[in-house]
């Protein structure tokens, strides 16, 4: 099975979640051993720099990443189920 790839180029259109500015980068929710999991489901946010690598980001401000991997979950629960959830990413973050 070939990796999942990632749109590495933002457009104008590509918006951060948290405050709108354009060009945010896809950041994998899930990261680490489910980056690809991240990828191929679509658990992937917008994120402008500063949020994503600045002082406030997600990557420096564990109660930010928890609160995206929250969000993410309840998405994907939306059209599947808590064990599909589970068995994907191997942990409940609700």
């Amino acid at each position: 099975m070939s990796k999942a790839k990632n749109n590495p180029k933002p457009t104008v259109d590509d918006r951060c979640i948290l405050c709108g500015k354009p060009y945010a980068h896809l950041h994998e929710v899930y990261g680490g051993k489910n980056r690809q999991n991240s990828i191929e489901h679509k658990l992937q946010v917008r994120l402008c720099l500063e949020h994503h690598t600045g002082k406030e980001g997600v990557h420096n401000r564990p109660s930010l990443d928890v609160s995206l991997k929250q969000a993410c979950q309840v998405d994907f629960e939306k059209t599947h189920t808590r064990e599909e959830f589970m068995r994907l990413i191997g942990r409940n973050y609700l």
